[in-house]
């Protein structure tokens, strides 16, 4: 055993008991976020226009601050990117992750000097609690490799700005720096295919022994990777034993992954956001990830299906249920107040506190009444591949509401497959099966003949690289949308459709 490793081991028992301690007193953990968020946020623009000095309890915020998503915050964002201080938190923020909103153009999420420690400490917290737990330490003497956007970083009014995993890579502890790949250089890169090609040259004779970043991405890299040597991704690393990825779900990838590496290998999942680092996988034990409940985050939950009603009602830890799907709904220190990120999560486990990511609130299918969510299409499909040889580099559903020659309509699913299943008949009769299982309201209409089952579309080979290139969303954090209530991504797609 290295130093470096002893020293792991020891550290990452130190942290496993510091979450202990705040994990096992939930309502106190965020009691005291919520009380030194009103406390810091008094002095702020938002704060005086809400009254925030008369706010002492849950219930007189609810009454004071409306729930927002970026557009109906984007008032005070546009002071603050303007150079105003004291608007939504004390002083200016040090970054503004530059997000590409699909309904709202480019996004300025704001990152101070308090929000920007938790988005480096929890990323550190998940792999020592994995070394906690497991007892494996040795990766840490190998070469680690985190497919992120560029660190080359603007400045506007005094404030850079940047996407998030640009700005994280300016944080990367000195310890870890003789291990980290790629180099500065080849990080700096923009266009993503001659970035990924880049990284393949730099790693491919390193001992790589930490892979991280959105399946997606990181299936291109392997893909690079096994191309230019014939060998598996396992066989070229050898000491390779852990994943890292947050973004999407990692089941609808497990399978073309353990291909292409030859084995199976640990994972370790995140839940980080330009908006804040919210959860990440604590065992590999228990299904979910720890909600990081001492990280400057005050959490609310209102249930998705009483969300768009006049006044839903917003619930603390305190009153959410296991297995029910909420929006979940932010105020932080880094001055976002009462807002809506846009993702629904449910609870696993409240003892401690665990989620997972559902889907997004405004991703979903309900044409004729289903409430499809991805949660639900992702599962049904990481079914219907166990016992076949169907493997799936990607896919998106999407409703057909007009067909041709009468049919009745359906949902269309458009897959990209690796290795297609022997009978694509009997592989979507089986999605469709599981998908009655996974919704009730999707069950009833099949049965009530208003749809037919689902049908399935094959995409070529890289057709969704293609499409992700020709909406300039190629790489880096950006994610194919898993299903619509529109036929926006199932037409853009049309020209990659397999004939």
């Amino acid at each position: 055993m290295s130093i470096k490793s002893f020293a792991a081991k020891v550290f990452a028992y130190i942290i496993r008991q510091k979450t202990l301690q705040w994990s096992s007193r939930p309502y106190r953990t965020q009691d005291k976020v919520f009380e030194e968020l009103i406390k810091q946020g008094n002095a702020t623009v938002f704060g005086q226009d809400h009254d925030f000095k008369s706010i002492k309890n849950h219930t007189d915020f609810v009454d004071r601050v409306p729930v927002r998503d970026y557009e109906e915050l984007r008032p005070y964002v546009e002071r603050v990117v303007l150079g105003e201080e004291n608007v939504l938190w004390k002083g200016k923020p040090l970054y503004f992750a530059k997000t590409s909103g699909t309904t709202s153009g480019a996004k300025y999420i704001p990152i101070t000097k308090e929000s920007m420690p938790n988005h480096i400490s929890a990323a550190r917290n998940a792999i020592l609690s994995y070394i906690a737990e497991t007892g494996k330490a040795d990766f840490v003497d190998g070469k680690m490799i985190f497919l992120q956007g560029s660190p080359i970083l603007k400045e506007q009014n005094g404030i850079k700005l940047g996407r998030l995993s640009g700005i994280v890579a300016h944080y990367v502890p000195n310890y870890l720096q003789k291990n980290r790949m790629p180099s500065w250089e080849t990080n700096c890169i923009e266009d993503w295919e001659t970035k990924v090609d880049a990284i393949v040259g730099e790693t491919v004779s390193e001992d790589m022994t930490v892979i991280s970043g959105i399946p997606s991405w990181v299936q291109m890299y392997f893909e690079r990777l096994t191309s230019i040597t014939g060998k598996p991704v396992g066989e070229i690393f050898k000491n390779f034993t852990l994943f890292i990825y947050g973004g999407v779900n990692y089941e609808p990838y497990r399978a073309k992954f353990e291909n292409l590496i030859g084995r199976r290998v640990d994972s370790i999942e995140l839940f980080p956001a330009s908006e804040g680092f919210f959860a990440y996988q604590d065992t590999q034990t228990e299904k979910g990830m720890l909600l990081l409940l001492n990280a400057g985050i005050f959490y609310e939950f209102i249930e998705v299906d009483n969300f768009l009603s006049e006044n839903p009602k917003r619930l603390t830890i305190k009153d959410v249920e296991i297995g029910v799907n909420y929006v979940m709904i932010i105020s932080t220190n880094a001055g976002l107040w009462g807002y809506n990120i846009g993702d629904t999560v449910q609870f696993t486990s409240t003892k401690p506190y665990r989620i997972i990511v559902s889907g997004r609130v405004k991703h979903f299918i309900s044409a004729f009444g289903e409430h499809v969510i991805a949660k639900e299409v992702e599962e049904a499909l990481r079914l219907s591949v166990v016992g076949t040889k169907a493997r799936i580099n990607e896919f998106t559903v999407a409703p057909q509401i007009t067909p041709e020659q009468n049919e009745l309509p359906y949902h269309e699913w458009l897959i990209e497959f690796e290795q297609e299943p022997e009978s694509m008949s009997d592989f979507a009769r089986k999605i469709d099966e599981n998908m009655q299982q996974q919704n009730s309201y999707y069950f009833d209409l099949i049965a009530g003949k208003v749809l037919q089952p689902l049908k399935i579309t094959p995409i070529v080979k890289d057709g969704f690289k293609g499409y992700m290139k020709s909406i300039g969303k190629l790489g880096g954090q950006n994610k194919v949308q898993r299903l619509s209530n529109d036929r926006k991504v199932a037409e853009a797609l049309s020209s990659f459709k397999k004939i």
